[in-house]
């Protein structure tokens, strides 16, 4: 029987009318738990924009929450003007986050089942497009479980996981991509009596989501875990201590390369050299067949504060600073990503296309 998540990071509160969009503020934890609440596409975006909420599923789910919300709000009398008042939002909600391919995925399903909904008129627009938000979070849920599924049978019992970044319930539905497949083998300790695994976090500087979010994850869940330094991976490799390394996807590649939080690639060159298996684990939302390769990935910059301060302390010198979000781990690295549909593995320009 599967269990209740215990952290919903995002959710549509009240009915299509007057409902609003409620996130669990991730920039406040581990500290807090505080609900935000949006009732428009602007204050989605900017939740977005400002890493309220973060993760590419969760984006995903957000931008079509967004786009609802757009369509409830719109005074349209005519279809013309909610189609240009709808591409305006899907502009707004696009440019957040460049990286994170499931945003684009979300905005062209919602626009595409408007241009269904607009087949029978004005009328019912904005209650389907609501209707679309909530399929695309459930959907979300249900392909993580199944991801989690796939990807604990390639986890060995008692197994030693190093992760990177927070792909957990908090950059999903609520479940997780990479943290779901450790959610999965969790439970297979729990219901057997096997070994547990261990979780290995990585800090993931400069933003901290692998000490401040995953953390925070695995000690709500009882996953057994340890926070190291992003600069102890190898150390650890080194001696012994890991087993595998899993990872979630901000965007895969048609050739399978995968662009991931920074600090990725490092950890999967570490990984080779140990001849320690590297996963990723993402959903169907995360490929993109339109990218040839990683070369290709649009990589977001942000804010140079988020290098030099922490919680508002000035930790650096006055210095330059450069701040790539997302770096690129190429396929040849990879063991074999683990998605809804599938576990593939090389060669990823053809087993990725089958899953198409």
């Amino acid at each position: 029987m599967q269990r209740a998540p215990l952290i919903e990071p995002i959710a549509w509160r009240g009915d299509w009318r007057t409902g609003v969009v409620e996130m669990l503020d991730q920039l406040l934890l581990p500290g807090e738990e505080v609900l935000r609440r949006y009732s428009s596409a602007r204050e989605v975006a900017e939740a977005i924009r400002s890493m309220v909420i973060r993760g590419a599923p969760a984006i995903g789910i957000a931008a079509a929450m967004g786009m609802a919300l757009a369509a409830r709000d719109s005074r349209a009398t005519d279809l013309e003007t909610l189609r240009q008042e709808l591409d305006a939002a899907g502009t707004l909600l696009g440019a957040t986050r460049p990286t994170a391919v499931n945003l684009f995925w979300a905005l062209e399903r919602m626009r595409r089942r408007f241009e269904e909904l607009a087949r029978n008129g004005l009328s019912g627009a904005a209650e389907g497009l609501h209707a679309e938000s909530l399929a695309i979070l459930a959907e979300d849920i249900a392909a993580n479980r199944r991801m989690g599924q796939l990807g604990a049978a390639l986890i060995p019992e008692g197994a030693r996981i190093l992760t990177h970044c927070n792909a957990g319930a908090l950059a999903t539905g609520g479940y997780g991509t990479a943290l779901g497949v450790i959610r999965a083998c969790h439970e297979r300790a729990l219901q057997s009596g096997g070994p547990a695994i261990h979780v290995w976090v990585d800090e993931t500087r400069p933003y901290l989501q692998g000490a401040r979010l995953t953390a925070w994850e695995c000690a709500k869940e009882g996953i057994p875990a340890t926070l190291i330094t992003d600069n102890m991976a190898g150390h650890f490799m080194q001696r012994g201590e890991i087993d595998a390394v899993l990872i979630g996807a901000d965007r895969i590649a048609a050739n399978g390369d995968v662009a991931n939080k920074i600090g990725s690639y490092s950890v999967a060159v570490l990984a080779a050299y140990h001849n320690i298996p590297f996963y990723v684990a993402a959903p169907y939302s995360t490929l993109d067949r339109e990218t040839a390769s990683g070369e290709q990935i649009v990589i977001e910059e942000r804010s140079a504060a988020e290098v030099t301060d922490i919680k508002g302390l000035r930790i650096a010198a006055d210095i330059a600073v450069r701040h790539p979000a997302f770096d690129v781990t190429p396929a040849k690295l990879i063991a074999a990503i683990i998605t809804d549909r599938g576990v593939v593995r090389a060669p990823y320009l053809e087993s990725l296309a089958g899953l198409f």
